[in-house]
Order: structure tokens, then sequence, then C-alpha cells
């Protein structure tokens, strides 16, 4: 039935309600939602109903249950900084602050209503957000319209339930009228905790929260909100997420001492220490008393190894310092001050001691002690070590310039760190990257006088190297040898150059200078190959065969797919033999496979503890005699391993004996026992089974 033309009397309704919404339209300060205290969750039916006549007077029905869950609605001039700040007990767990509270703009309020709040949507009520919502009121609606006139006026006359206090007003526009109640939602509508996706106050279906993901999070504008998320996203580990919700709520906020702070942790947590000290720095900036910035900034400035810049953070007026932070400065102190003394005596040991202490300190990301490292091991010769202890630093402007400006050992740390680099690429024949090294150090301490000695070496060094390879190019040997000792008058400890002069040298013949010139660059690396192949010749060249014999086996183990070492190795060890007067009649060491006749014999060989590769052929087989050279070649090539030949057609009791079928065929034998046989391979193969079987 229509119920068009009705009066509210007829359809039931109290007129004194209609009147009471009609009252509450005509006031000007209307309701806006109000943020429920997280600390106090209050259910809406027990939460006090406060509402607002014309006058502007505040007035609040309660129900028989304690009406804790209002707010004051005078807004709030107290900022709060640190609600929400990580905790100071851990880098990794910062504690859970109670959420601030929102100040309630002046005439905006909201009231809640008993029972389940209704939302209107599109000429229907439902009880909850959402498309799902539409039907379900359509439904309700009809059903109340089509009751009878004493069910609507019992309706009217029931349970608080069905009454809507004053300000409850439909998107649309329209009032809510007592009686047109929805039918029961199959879920429970409740008020999201604003923990996830929804601020607090939205209504969620399901009677839970939901927490989302750190996308809906940081769409929020409020700048406590997005920390919040940061902090949760930080307690979980996901500290990549923690910090993109810190630059959120920075962007919103960037006066905020509190959220560099936490920025700076999550920082931490993520290896990026440089960008964390900037963080706390300007953290300190923006409220200069803020203990905990002070802390994290003396525990990275630790980390890097500034001792009077982490003093000045941890002894800060007015807050207790965390004693063991204090312990470790004091230990890093004292040990980077026993360094400084034993770099003073020369003592380069002790330096790499002392370095190595302060390092395991706490200083794990100091790049002045891993230089500091570095130039001990390039003084004690181990440059291989002393590249690798540099390549610890990270690019220079990774680095706070509150770190890189300080002094160390009296030069400025980049200054330093510079310094020991250009040192370094010198030492190893990098002489462009050395001058470059040295130039920049120059222009940021040009006041040191060890930087400016180490610039004008490293350039006069460069200089003659690069004169005497112009002369060596054009064969002026002699002159080219002048050019390098002069480089060497400034870095007597230069490898590159009397490896350089000992090419010279040899050139002109004078094989004694150019042994000298090799030993002294193998003291300074001993795994210098150039030095070592150039002394294993001019060695040969003097007879000294012995001498020879020793490098060229280090040069073997260094390059076993080498063909020339293995043949220079496998000429000197006959030269040695001969020199000893020791007969080789009966060893082939001239490249050439020994051939086995009889049977005896052929087990003699393969009892051999070395190995033994036996060549099965037929001097009448094509095969046999295209890889019979190859083979030749593998004998100079593997010198530890014996090579035989047997001629199936003329030693037809070996082919019986070891059941040849088929040439040529190869067996490989150790003590006795075979190894591996092969039939017809290819010499690829055949190479790689005889490396493997010397393994």
């Amino acid at each position: 039935m229509s119920n068009a033309g009705k009066s509210t009397q007829e359809m039931g309704f109290d007129s004194s309600l209609t009147n009471r919404f009609r009252d509450s339209l005509s006031c000007d300060n209307k309701p806006d939602f109000k943020e429920l205290d997280l600390n106090s969750p209050v259910s809406p039916l027990m939460a006090a109903r406060p509402s607002v006549n014309c006058n502007g007077a505040t007035t609040t029905s309660s129900s028989s249950s304690s009406s804790s869950g209002s707010v004051s609605g005078k807004p709030s001039s107290k900022k709060h900084h640190h609600s929400g700040e990580l905790s100071a007990s851990s880098e990794t767990s910062p504690s859970r602050s109670a959420p601030a509270v929102r100040n309630i703009k002046p005439g905006h309020r909201r009231s809640v209503s008993a029972g389940p709040p209704l939302i209107y949507a599109g000429g229907s009520f439902s009880n909850g957000g959402g498309g799902g919502g539409r039907s379900g009121g359509a439904s309700s609606g009809n059903s109340a319209t089509s009751s009878s006139s004493s069910s609507l006026s019992s309706s009217a006359s029931s349970s608080a339930a069905n009454l809507f206090p004053s300000g409850n007003i439909c998107p649309s526009g329209k009032i809510l009228k007592a009686g047109m109640g929805s039918r029961a939602a199959s879920k429970t509508d409740v008020l999201g905790s604003g923990t996830g996706n929804y601020g607090h106050g939205n209504i969620m279906r399901g009677g839970g929260v939901r927490e989302g993901n750190s996308g809906g999070k940081s769409a929020s504008s409020d700048p406590e909100e997005v920390k919040k998320a940061g902090n949760e996203c930080y307690r979980r580990g996901n500290f990549a997420e923690a910090l993109a919700m810190y630059d959120r709520a920075i962007s919103l906020s960037p006066e905020n001492a509190a959220y560099r702070s936490n920025r700076a942790a999550a920082l931490t947590a993520l290896g990026r220490l440089g960008e964390a000290v900037r963080e706390c720095e300007e953290a300190v900036r923006l409220e200069p008393s803020y203990g905990r910035a002070h802390q994290r900034l003396a525990s990275l400035y630790l980390r890097f190894g500034q001792v009077e810049n982490a003093r000045c953070h941890l002894c800060f007026p007015g807050q207790q310092p965390d004693q063991s932070e204090v312990q470790k400065l004091k230990s890093l102190e004292k040990h980077l001050k026993q360094c400084a003394d034993a770099r003073k005596l020369g003592d380069w040991k002790g330096v790499l001691r002392e370095s190595d202490v302060a390092l395991a300190t706490g200083a794990e990301s100091s790049p002045q002690l891993f230089a500091c490292k570095a130039e001990a091991l390039l003084k004690l010769h181990q440059l291989e070590d002393a590249e690798l202890c540099l390549s610890n630093i990270h690019k220079l402007e990774d680095y706070p310039s509150s770190c890189l400006q300080t002094k160390f050992l009296g030069m400025v740390v980049e200054a330093y760190v510079l310094f020991v680099r250009a040192q370094v690429d010198m030492a190893l024949g990098r002489f462009e990257n050395a001058v470059a090294a040295a130039e920049k150090a120059g222009l940021i301490d040009y006041s040191n006088l060890e930087v400016a000695r180490t610039l004008n070496n490293v350039k006069m060094v460069a200089r003659a190297r690069s004169r005497g390879n112009d002369l060596f190019s054009s064969g002026r040997f002699a002159e080219a040898c002048s050019a390098y000792g002069e480089g060497l008058e400034h870095d007597s400890s230069n490898s590159v150059l009397y490896c350089n002069r000992a090419v010279c040298w040899s050139k002109l013949g004078v094989w004694e200078k150019s042994v000298e010139d090799c030993n002294r660059a193998l003291k300074i690396q001993p795994n210098y190959i150039k030095a070592l192949l150039l002394r294993a010749v001019s060695n040969a060249r003097l007879d000294r065969w012995a001498e020879a014999v020793r490098d060229y086996e280090v040069l073997r183990r260094e390059r076993p797919g080498d063909s020339e070492v293995a043949e220079s190795l496998h000429r000197a060890q006959v030269a040695l033999k001969k020199s000893c007067g020791e007969g080789v009649h009966n060893k082939k060491f001239d490249g050439e496979v020994e051939e086995v006749s009889s049977l005896d014999k052929f087990k003699a060989a393969i009892l051999s503890p070395c190995v033994s590769v036996v060549h099965f052929k037929a001097a009448s087989n094509e095969l046999c005699e295209e890889i019979s050279p190859f083979i030749n070649m593998l004998c100079v090539r593997y010198p530890s391993v014996k090579f035989f030949k047997v001629d199936v057609e003329e030693s037809v009791a070996v082919a019986k004996a070891e059941s040849i079928r088929t040439v040529p065929t190869f067996k490989i034998y150790k003590n006795g026992d075979k190894l591996k046989e092969m039939i017809r391979p290819n010499h690829q193969f055949l190479e790689e089974s005889v490396r493997n079987c010397t393994l």
C-alpha cells in the first residue's frame, strides 16, 4: 500500500521526534566524525550520546554503562613530537606508544548512536558500507512501508534502539526516521581502529579490523598515522616499507624531529649509515634537546670511528649516557692512539694489529681505519691484501661530510683515504689513477706535508715511467734504463719500475743486472708473474739451471695451460740433468714419446707411481699418424706425465694382453691401476683426460 499523502501521525511517528530532527537541522554547527581513543575502546552501544542545541550547549545522555569513550571537543594545542618514536632500548624493536587523539575542528563533532550505525545508500538503509548494502536496505524499506498502522505505532514506542539522536543525516540530506531500521545484516559492522587501510571511525564488514598493506597506510594525510604504520613495519623487520612510511610522514610534516630520527633507524637497518647520520643531524637541528637523536647519532659516529663527534652526542648535557657505548668509545680511543704511535715509529705490524682491533671494537664502517690498515699492508709488501682492504671503503660521497672532514693522523680523513689509494695504485702500476687520487688529496688537504710529498713523488714516478716506456719503444734500451732509475729515486719500492728496467737489461744482454732487478721486484711483490718469468729466462742464460727450473715450476703451477712455460720447464730440466752428469739416454726429455715393445717393459712402465699414458697405435693407420704430433706436444706440456707408445702390429703380445682391437686407443695408468680408456678420442677430450688425471 502506498504511504503518499499520509501524515506522520497516521504513519505512527511521534511528532516530537520529528520536531527534534527539525531543531537539530537549524543549528549552525554540524557534527563531524570524532576519533575514538584506542587506549579506551568503547562500543557504539556503550558510548555517550552528545547532542548540540541551537544555543551551542552540549547535553549528554548515557546508558547505564561508563562513557569513558567520549572525547572533549576542545581543540588541543599540545604538540606530540615523540608519540610513536622508536624505542631507545632497541634499534630493531621500537616500543608501541599511545596513539594521539585528533583535534576536533570547531563545528565538527560526531554523535554516536546506539546500535549498529546506519548508512544511507541510494534511497535505502543498510547496516554496512560497500555495494552489498544497497539491496538489503531497499528490502528493509519496502517491508517497513507495507506494515500495518498498529505495527508502525508499536515500533515507534518500542525500545530506544530504533531512536536516532539528533545529527544523524544521510548523505542525500534526508533525515533518518524511527521505525525505518533495516533488516539485520548477516555480518556485524564495527568501527575500524585506524591501524589498517581505514582511519578511526570507518565502518567495516565482518566484525574485525582490517590491517591492509603499507600502500593503503601511506595514503593517510595524518603524519602520526603514517608514522605508526612505519613503526609497525619496522617491528616486523620490513625496513624498506618502514622507510617509505617515514618518508611519507616527513613530506607531510618536514619539521618533526621524531620522524627524522625514525627514518635514521630504518636507514641504519638497511646499512645506509651515511644517510642515517644526516637524518639524525637534521633531527638535532630541528630539536637540539632531542635526547634519542643524540644517542643514535653517537652510536653511528662510533661505527664511523669518529671518537670526538661521538663523545659530543653521547655525553650530551641533561641525559644519561649508555655505559656500554661509553666503554666502546674509550676502547676505540685507546687503540686509535696506539695505532698513531706505531705509525710514527714505522712499526707497520703494530699499525696493522691496532687497526684490526679498532675495527673489531665497533668502528667497522670507518673509512680511515680501513685506509690505515691498507697502508700498513702496503708497507709490508702485501699489495693484493692492501687493495682488498681498500675495497671495503664505499664511495666517499656516501659518507657524511661530518665524518670526512675530521682529522686522522694529522690529515683530513677524505684526503688520507685518497693519499693511501694513490700509493697502492702506484705500486700496482696504475700510475694515471695514482696521480688523479694524489691530486685530489692535495686539493682537499693542501697544507699537509705528507700529502704534498706523496703528490710530488707520484707525479715524478709517473713521468719517469712514461719517458722510459717511450724510449724502450724506440729501441733506446740504455736510456730507458736510466729513465726507470730516475723514477726509482722517488719511489724505491716500485716493483713495476724494477721489472721494466730488468727487461731493458735483458735486451742489452746484461743478464746479471736483469736478475738483480727481478729479485728486487719479487721481494716487493712475490707473485709478480712477469718478473718471475724474466728471472727464469735470465738465469737460464747464465746457465743457472736449478734456479731456472725452480721459477718455471712455480710458473707451471700458476699457469697450467701455458704450453710455452711447459716447454721451457722441460728444456731447463734436461739441461739441469746434463749439467749434473746424469744419463738421459733411457728417458725421453726431448719432447718425444718413449716406445715400448715387450710385455715386461710395458708392465714396468704402467707400475710407475706417476701418471702414465699409453698410446696403442699402428704405423699403417692414418688416424694414429695424425694424432702422434699432438701426443708429442702433450709430452712437453705435461712434463710430470710419462707418455708411451705401443705398435700393436709389432708388439702383438702387449696388444693381446690389453685386448686392443681398435687403434688409436689410449689408456691412462697410475701405480699399475687403469684410470681411463679412450678409443679414437679427439684432441680436446684427450688433453682434458690427461689433465684431470694429474690433479
